[in-house]
């Protein structure tokens, strides 16, 4: 088949699909060259626009100015670009950013933009997309709160050579190291967006940027319709990593604040990944990739404390419901100092 554009966006096209419309106009309208190949049935190859040489030397090449027309192209190449680890060419990086500044990804449904994005975040090297829809203005039209993040310093403990934007280039990569769920590699890509927001005099430090972050990832999983899972997970870990840094800190009344907040006691499945977005942050940071991260194993443990108190006992002890709060309530924090003190001894 051929299309011709006839509107604006993704799905403004008209489509020839005549017997009289040969195999080598099908490839002409391709994207890619590495996807302008065929393959007749005795097995030769038809390659007009030379993709077996751009896929054997690891280039991704538009295969003509009609890559233009349709916006969805900039997502699929930034994404090819993670599944493959290729370079794109001088000259369709071009064509990526003309179509970036044209205004037209602003014309793309949300849910195809999503499904773009999370296919993508689920590929070899999340990390590339990211970089290379950013190298074209992509990221800023679909994602400003994440592109903020370029330019924006980190605390002088870490590498200052490191903005903001760097490290979650670094933790998307940790995270993809362990083959983690696209949910959690979501939850590194936005945890930090609140430190966009750090006023300039308060710099390099980001007092806050926990709950200044939270309204940012809402935002993000509006406009672009993220699954209800995927932003509650974003949430706890905006809201939380900080507070998980520093879990083997605190006393046993805000370790269980903490664990409370996380819905730790009920959802044991949501604090492995919670704690695993966590690992990612502390680690995605130059030096510090093989570094252990202790707060994981403390939290786990904090939790599996405060889950060995018997809430069916306490509650025949107790004549009310009032008292019955009052009493697990206590229980958990006595747990917890008995694991506190068997932290500190060990």
């Amino acid at each position: 088949r051929i299309e011709r554009k006839t509107g604006p966006g993704h799905t403004g096209f008209s489509f020839d699909t005549a017997a009289s419309v040969t195999l080598e106009e099908d490839l002409a309208r391709r994207d890619l060259t590495i996807n302008a190949i065929a393959k007749d049935q005795d097995d030769n190859i038809i390659d007009p626009f030379n993709g077996v040489a751009d896929l054997r030397a690891g280039i991704l090449r538009h295969v003509s100015d009609a890559f233009v027309e349709d916006p969805l192209r900039v997502l699929r190449t930034c994404r090819f670009a993670a599944r493959f680890g290729f370079e794109i060419a001088p000259e369709t990086q071009h064509l990526l950013t003309k179509i970036s500044a044209s205004g037209e990804l602003e014309t793309l449904p949300a849910e195809r933009v999503w499904q773009e994005i999370e296919r993508a975040l689920g590929e070899r090297k999340p990390e590339s997309f990211v970089r290379t829809m950013r190298e074209c203005g992509a990221l800023a039209t679909l994602l400003p709160e994440v592109d903020n993040l370029f330019g924006v310093p980190q605390p002088e403990k870490y590498h200052p050579e490191i903005d903001t934007g760097e490290h979650i280039y670094l933790a998307l990569k940790q995270a993809a190291s362990v083959n983690s769920s696209t949910a959690v590699r979501f939850a590194v890509l936005v945890h930090d967006v609140g430190k966009g927001l750090t006023a300039p005099e308060l710099l390099p430090k980001h007092t806050g940027h926990e709950q200044a972050g939270v309204p940012l990832v809402e935002n993000i999983a509006s406009r672009l319709r993220v699954p209800k899972n995927y932003r509650e997970l974003a949430i706890a870990v905006t809201k939380s990593h900080l507070r998980i840094h520093c879990a083997q800190e605190m006393r046993a009344n805000t370790l269980l604040k903490l664990l409370e907040s996380l819905d730790a006691i009920r959802r044991p499945e949501r604090l492995e990944e919670i704690l695993l977005v966590c690992w990612a942050d502390a680690t995605g940071r130059t030096g510090l990739e093989d570094e252990s991260y202790p707060a994981s194993n403390y939290v786990r443990a904090a939790a599996a404390a405060v889950k060995e108190v018997s809430a069916a006992k306490i509650k025949q002890a107790c004549p009310t419901d009032g008292d019955f709060v009052d009493a697990l309530r206590l229980a958990r924090i006595n747990a917890l100092k008995n694991f506190i003190a068997t932290q500190i001894h060990s």
